[in-house]
């Protein structure tokens, strides 16, 4: 099980002051320049599986969700997040919906909530701690909160198996060596065998260094 330290480190970045600048860097730059996958790829993956029922897990500032193409006028969202500060900052851009926020830790397990038909987990797995085999218990604990056939989507930055420029690579040394990603040894394959073991209907497509995956509850 991973020490909630390690699990701490990956989410304690994120103050107000960085939230006010994630946009702006993570997904204006970074995903452009370094991990080499734009940001409109990754809305794409939340308009074609967002649902009337969602739940997001790893929030950052509620972007996707902002943007998203909701199948319904009022959708039923759910943010999950263990940092207050991304919980506050992804409610208040999405007010318009109400959504309900859930203070909790990805890898234990999860308050009761749902039943959700969709849920998104977009840049969360990399910031977990442990090999992709244990941050896999994630999808562990929200399988309970999921109807049958629910969409569950999301993205994550390789670093095993997947081509990286000189700057990307010094980037995610840094953000390993300081404990922001643990994804030293996570791998394509490795996600595949974790989803696969899990749900049906799995797609996994590379942009870049990034994942996007796909699948279906049983």
């Amino acid at each position: 099980m991973a020490r909630a330290d390690d699990i701490a480190a990956g989410q304690a970045l994120y103050s107000p002051f960085v939230l006010a600048a994630y946009d702006w860097f993570v997904l204006g730059c970074s995903n452009r320049l370094l991990w080499r996958c734009p940001t409109p790829a990754l809305q794409r993956l939340y308009d074609r599986n967002v649902s009337a029922r969602h739940v997001d897990i790893g929030v950052g500032t509620g972007y996707f969700l902002d943007k998203a193409r909701w199948p319904v006028a009022k959708p039923g969202i759910t943010l999950v997040d263990l940092n207050p500060n991304s919980l506050a900052a992804a409610g208040r851009r999405i007010a318009r919906f109400a959504p309900r926020t859930v203070r909790a830790n990805a890898l234990a397990s999860l308050p009761a909530m749902g039943p959700f038909e969709s849920a998104g987990l977009c840049y969360l797995l990399h910031c977990l701690p442990g090999d992709l085999a244990a941050k896999a218990a994630v999808f562990d604990y929200l399988r309970p909160a999921l109807t049958p056939g629910a969409r569950v989507f999301g993205a994550t930055i390789l670093q095993g198996d997947v081509r990286r420029s000189w700057a990307a690579q010094k980037l995610m040394n840094l953000y390993n060596g300081k404990g922001i990603f643990s994804n030293a040894g996570d791998t394509r394959q490795a996600l595949a065998a974790a989803l696969e073991a899990r749900f049906r209907g799995v797609k996994i497509e590379i942009k870049g260094a990034v994942a996007l995956f796909e699948a279906r509850a049983d």
